[in-house]
């Protein structure tokens, strides 16, 4: 197993909720245990706890994980999520192959990074993480220069259907910011520096590569967990 993967496993040790409704045994997703900086915000962990939960993706049997890595702001995760996301959740989420965890990584260099991701979980909060991940994506050049984005995202939360009120609530009072800075200092303590990153099983790809790496990695995953001997 990769040091980096490893690394990433342990850091991540205590998992999501997710594991408790039948999720695969070795699930490595995030956790609600998170430990944010700001002393000012108040840990709420039933929020926590939704907004960890909505950004996991794909049936809880698929025999595969993949944790993507990202930064809202960063050009490459935009680029794979124009490129390759939708292609790779038709083939292998859809069909309950894959199971997709989303974990932030906002860049110091990226002005708005924190902010979209901030919007992003508050979404998630009320199920709306995967609607919300794709308008930030996609309008990515309309808020990257903005002084203030939380107009325009909250525009964003109204179309994905959020219910407004609570959604400026939680962005406000900076609710999800102790899951998204958990996430930030697990990835950092487990060396991961580049956004995107995906960890596929056990292998790392770093990059926005295009399809055909990425299919060429998870169909060799799968194999071998077809292959592997089954629990018992």
């Amino acid at each position: 197993m990769p040091l980096l993967r490893s690394a990433l496993l342990v850091a991540l040790a205590a998992t999501v909720a997710a594991c408790a409704d039948g999720a695969v045994d070795d699930a490595p997703a995030a956790t609600v245990a998170a430990t944010g900086r700001d002393s000012a915000v108040a840990y709420d962990t039933t929020l926590l706890r939704a907004a960890d939960l909505g950004r996991i993706k794909g049936d809880s049997t698929a025999p595969l994980w993949i944790i993507e890595v990202s930064d809202f702001q960063c050009p490459y995760c935009k680029r794979f999520h124009q490129e390759t996301w939708q292609a790779l959740e038709a083939r292998y989420v859809r069909p309950g192959k894959v199971r997709v965890a989303f974990l932030n990584l906002p860049l110091p260099s990226h002005r708005n990074a924190w902010p979209a991701a901030e919007a992003a979980m508050c979404a998630s909060v009320q199920g709306r993480f995967w609607a919300m991940h794709d308008s930030i994506f996609v309008s990515q050049e309309r808020w990257e220069g903005l002084a203030r984005t939380d107009t325009l995202f909250c525009r964003f939360a109204v179309a994905v259907g959020a219910d407004t009120a609570a959604f400026r609530t939680c962005t406000d009072s900076h609710a999800t910011r102790p899951l998204i800075q958990g996430d930030l200092d697990r990835l950092t303590s487990a060396g991961v520096q580049s956004t995107p990153t995906f960890f596929v099983g056990d292998s790392v790809i770093a990059g926005a590569y295009p399809l055909a790496d990425f299919v060429r990695v998870i169909d060799a995953q799968l194999a071998r967990k077809a292959a592997a001997p089954s629990k018992r």
